[in-house]
């Protein structure tokens, strides 16, 4: 039977559709051109979005990261609920970094700017980036509280009918260590809403529509129906899993059940470990962000990502728990925990699909957070001079591991998932910074060995340009305890390690020193095998000697002490 010819209306609609989309990948490109740090202009630590005036995010860019884009989703209506539309007017700009009302870290800035067509209010644009500092003990897991952790800006007028809010900005820059970057991205966010809002108003000229409203609500609902078809391809049920993460001082236990149902998916994280006192908890943004993520990877994964087909998902973790941190609880590396969350939606729905599902990757980004020319509490008066020899400066590299292997298909190799982000080029962190990379490499037979492998984490070695000088490094990593998990009789991926040059040890998380004329030696984590490795073909273990990701041996994975030893000067 031949289907039935699209309408005039559904292909006008269509056509708007596909030009709502490049409205908001040019508000997020226009960000990446403008932003002054590198996790936006180099990485894409970023979310671009559009929403009707009641809030409900319309379209979102596709370049972002899940823990951006998927919490922002919400946090226009906190804005609207702190500001009411019926008091914003043209030229106003909206701002917070509020952890619960944002995107889930202090670090993070959203903002909200109306777009108006003479008095009427046709649409709210929304975009987040990550700042490069934001004061307080910096990107340290060490606080206690979040008063510790830096500058909180609840939501604010930033710009009031075009002029910037004077005492604002003031705050901003008496408050961070950077003000100069600082400052820049936030004009940065001005920009791309203010272009993005030009190319709103174009496209509804020209497509003849009063306001966003029609073309919202059917992209909406038509994204709600296509997450329940999807949904139709996998069983009804509920299934249960739990992940261990290495936690800060004592591991983390994180369970999860996930329900398959008519009217959507459930997921209940009741009975995961409570929440500490230190800035690895998740605020429940975050948390709904990475499960529904998490989801979406496996089900509905071609759905436009809207208010339509994130409401087919419910989430739902008791207050105080790791994954529901209450205020003031400290959340300044609240990714280290909450980037795990689709490996334990996938432990549950491989039990439903096991066809379908990947196996547990390095998942939490190993960034390799720097800094220099300032004190480190606890350290010797010698250490403290070390530190303030070299210039002060903020640096953060984002750093990745293995993933998971898939069905037919190996983990990728240093990618980061399920962030998105991009690593930064050495070349751009060596020209901005006082820091000399001396390795940067795949770590081979770090990929869990099965049917198919698991991507390999890789060796990052570096030190600071000035011998005489010291460095501190902010460590916020996971999976050194606890290594990503094979699955169906696959092998678990090699647990990352961290420790200097000369042979010592550091901690997976908190502030601690790099000593004038020692290098920082980073391993990150592999993904875990799928399947059984007598099912892997002689031919593709060939080829992974020939490439240099497995050893000769290929060991299952490599050890603590598999980093070679060059001599420091290693140019």
């Amino acid at each position: 039977m031949t289907p039935p010819r699209p309408t005039p209306d559904a292909l006008r609609l269509q056509l708007a559709w596909t030009r709502l989309l490049s409205v908001v990948e040019e508000q997020a490109q226009v960000l990446i051109h403008t932003a002054f740090g590198t996790p936006t202009r180099e990485a894409g630590d970023l979310s671009a979005g559009v929403f009707l005036p009641d809030g409900r995010m319309v379209a979102q860019a596709v370049t972002g990261t899940p823990g951006h884009v998927n919490s922002m989703a919400e946090s226009v209506k906190h804005f609207l609920q702190a500001r009411p539309a019926a008091g914003m007017r043209p030229g106003d700009v909206f701002l917070t970094n509020d952890p619960w009302k944002g995107t889930g870290h202090l670090f993070d800035m959203t903002m909200v700017t109306p777009v108006f067509e003479d008095s009427r209010l046709l649409a709210l644009l929304a975009s987040t980036l990550h700042v490069v500092d934001i004061g307080g003990l910096g990107s340290s897991p060490d606080a206690l509280e979040i008063y510790h952790e830096g500058l909180f800006l609840p939501i604010l007028r930033f710009i009031r009918q075009g002029e910037i809010d004077a005492g604002v900005r003031a705050i901003i820059r008496a408050n961070v260590r950077d003000p100069e970057q600082v400052e820049g991205d936030l004009l940065a966010l001005v920009a791309c809403n203010e272009v993005a809002g030009r190319g709103l108003r174009r496209l509804l000229r020209e497509f003849g529509l009063p306001d966003l409203q029609s073309l919202g609500e059917d992209a909406i609902a038509r994204s709600h129906q296509a997450m329940l078809n999807a949904l139709r391809d996998w069983p009804r049920g509920t299934w249960h899993h739990t992940l261990v993460s290495d936690g800060y001082d004592a591991p983390l236990r994180l369970q999860v059940a996930v329900t398959l149902q008519e009217g959507g998916i459930q997921v209940d994280f009741s009975g995961s470990s409570p929440s500490v006192a230190r800035g690895i908890n998740v605020p429940k943004a975050y948390t709904d962000a990475y499960t529904s993520f998490g989801i979406r990877c496996l089900i509905g994964a071609d759905v436009p990502n809207n208010a339509g087909s994130l409401a087919a998902i419910q989430v739902s973790a008791p207050p105080g728990c790791i994954l529901h941190a209450l205020h003031p609880a400290a959340v300044t590396a609240r990714h280290v925990i909450g980037q795990l969350l689709p490996d334990a939606v996938f432990g549950a729905l491989r039990q439903a699909r096991p066809d379908r599902v990947p196996a547990e990757g390095a998942s939490s980004l190993w960034n390799l957070q720097l800094s220099g020319g300032e004190r480190l509490a606890g350290a010797t008066a010698a250490d403290n001079e070390a530190l303030s020899r070299g210039p002060r400066f903020s640096a953060i590299s984002f750093s990745t591991g293995g993933t998971g292997a898939r069905p037919g298909l190996d983990g990728l190799s240093a990618t980061a998932y399920p962030s998105g982000v991009r690593n930064v080029s050495l070349e751009i962190l060596e020209s901005s910074h006082p820091l000399l990379f001396l390795r940067k490499e795949y770590r081979p037979d770090s990929g869990g060995d099965g049917q198919w492998r698991g991507g390999l984490g890789q060796r990052i070695e570096l030190r600071h340009t000035q011998p005489d000088a010291a460095l501190v490094l902010a460590a916020a990593f996971d999976r050194v305890e606890h290594p990503a998990r094979g699955a169906l009789g696959g092998q678990d991926g090699a647990a990352g390690t961290l420790g200097l040059g000369s042979g010592g040890r550091l901690r997976s998380k908190g502030r601690q020193l790099i000593p004038a004329g020692d290098s920082l030696r980073v391993e990150t984590p592999g993904g875990g095998g799928l399947g059984n490795p007598a099912l892997r073909g002689a031919a593709l273990r060939a080829e992974d000697r020939r490439q240099g990701l497995v050893s000769a041996e290929a060991p299952p994975a490599a050890g603590p002490h598999s980093f070679p030893t060059p001599p420091l000067d290693t140019p």
